[in-house]
């Protein structure tokens, strides 16, 4: 039935886009750079479509920018709705070669040494006069991964993990004529905390350093873009929480977004939150701080060799205070430390007189005692819950648990300390394709990262079991067995992405 549905919605979708690029007038083009060029101008900063001198950030061309969209011309644009087809496609292998492919610490990568399908997306996003709306169907397997890291889905019934997991983006708000723009939009959006976008054609390189990866990806709730000038947007949220589809307690999350783009070769972009998103802990807070600067240090679009170079900081601060947790320092057993600093930095360069080739090298580092932000593992080194096999008399049943077999433990004062470095080669012979090399080195102070024994069961697979039944009843772990966890892994991904 849920497939049946998904079919049904994306097969709805198709025929929109169809028909509004039939009937409708030719695509409306944005001239960003001032020198003629047609622009598209991204959705998540642009207010309207019409090419007007209000626009905000329209003045220059930020294709350049990481998380940013790079392309020129949006194909699919038409009078109504503007379309999106998003194809993102890996294949990557690790030193470890873990024997059920399972990747850990990653929300871009699922698998490993497989051809893996991380997200096919359709939709668009739709205007008329001022009313407007996006929405974008997902699938793949990062419908899976990113809403896994949500545990306000059992809070209560009707498993909204699955309601809401083939959708990457669905709000609807209105426009204001007010000074270069105010947009209110309720439903799920994208949130840019960490700097990468969800969508790995606007990035960089593929695999983003933990400050990216451990931050949110979307939000639930509503959203007030402000734009008093066209070369500033400040943004509120009022949502459900942290990469929450629902509440963790009874009191909403609250946050911000300040972009500033003073000329077209430099940003600031900063992010506030504030929320209680511990379950069962109403009394604990989390506070959240997320900066980051980008400059275009040179720009020679005639050479043939180097014609374009760019670099990115992000710093990252926060804590959780209360029921537990006592921010920065350890009071005593019962109130231990929990925060998280983090940084990372890329220096990206563009070659040749049509910027087909780019080469980013960056990494990161991330400290973050309490865990709470750090990407669980998954199977048996789980520490939400999961389906395992049980060996009984009768055969092998499935049996869901809590936790899995070998939790890996996340509490007040428990320590995580990571570092990672990255180098990735792209080739861009359009703006609608990208080819990417990547080579990751990612390290930790605990074992975390899987190892050749992987974390699923002896063999790989989630049918064999990892517990049997004794005699008398109780069950017990199969001798011999547990998730297998190390503090390092080398890992080289290949993808390949399209966007229109």
């Amino acid at each position: 039935m849920k497939t049946t549905t998904m079919k049904m919605a994306i097969l709805a979708i198709v025929i929109l886009l169809w028909t509004s690029s039939a009937f409708s007038q030719a695509p409306t083009k944005v001239d960003m750079t001032g020198k003629g060029a047609p622009i598209y101008v991204s959705s998540r900063d642009s207010v309207k479509n019409d090419p007007a001198p209000s626009i905000p950030f329209a003045f220059g061309d930020f294709t350049w920018v990481n998380g940013n969209d790079r392309r020129h011309n949006a194909l699919l644009d038409t009078k109504y709705v503007t379309g999106r087809v998003l194809v993102d496609a890996n294949a990557s292998y690790s030193n470890q070669n873990p024997i059920d492919h399972t990747v850990i610490g990653s929300t871009t990568l699922a698998q490993d040494n497989v051809l893996e399908l991380n997200c096919v997306a359709i939709g668009g996003d739709f205007h008329d006069d001022n009313v407007r709306g996006s929405i974008l169907l997902q699938l793949g397997t990062r419908s899976t991964v990113v809403p896994r890291n949500d545990n306000s889905g059992f809070h209560g019934q009707y498993d909204l993990q699955d309601a809401y997991r083939y959708f990457s983006e669905a709000n609807a708000g209105y426009h204001f004529n007010v000074w270069h723009g105010i947009n209110i939009d309720a439903g799920l959006f994208m949130s840019y905390i960490g700097l990468f976008s969800y969508y790995n054609a606007e990035n960089w390189c593929y695999q983003p350093s933990f400050t990216s990866d451990n931050t949110p990806w979307f939000f639930n709730g509503v959203r007030i873009q402000t734009f008093p000038t066209d070369k500033l947007k400040i943004e509120y949220w009022i949502i459900n929480g942290w990469q929450s589809y629902a509440m963790f307690n009874n009191v909403p999350g609250f946050g911000f977004q300040i972009l500033w783009r003073p000329v077209e070769s430099f940003q600031i972009l900063s992010n506030g939150y504030y929320g209680h998103d511990d379950q069962d802990l109403p009394g604990r807070y989390r506070v959240h701080s997320d900066n980051s600067a980008e400059y275009r240090y040179f720009n020679q679009p005639n050479n043939s060799f180097i014609s374009r170079a760019a670099f990115s900081l992000t710093y990252d601060i926060g804590w959780e205070q209360g029921d537990g947790a006592n921010g920065f320092h350890t009071k005593d057993s019962a109130n231990a430390a929990q925060f998280f600093i983090s940084g990372m930095i890329y220096n990206r360069l563009w070659f040749g007189k049509k910027q087909h080739i780019g080469l980013t090298l960056g990494g990161g580092w991330i400290n973050n005692p309490g865990r709470y932000l750090v990407l669980a593992p998954t199977g048996q080194a789980s520490p939400l819950p999961t389906t395992t096999a049980v060996a009984t008399p009768n055969g092998t049943v499935m049996q869901s648990m809590t936790e899995g077999l070998d939790p890996f433990q996340e509490s007040p004062g428990l320590g995580f300390y990571g570092w990672d470095c990255t180098a990735a080669l792209d080739w861009m012979p359009s703006d609608y394709f990208t080819f990417e090399v990547q080579i990751d080195n990612r390290h930790s102070d605990v074992p975390y990262f899987a190892g050749p024994g992987g974390v699923t069961s002896p063999d790989g697979y989630v049918t064999t079991p990892v517990l049997t039944t004794l005699p008398n009843g109780s069950v017990v772990p199969i001798p011999g067995w547990a998730p297998d966890l190390v503090k390092q892994e080398t890992r080289v991904t290949l993808s390949w992405l399209i966007r229109f």
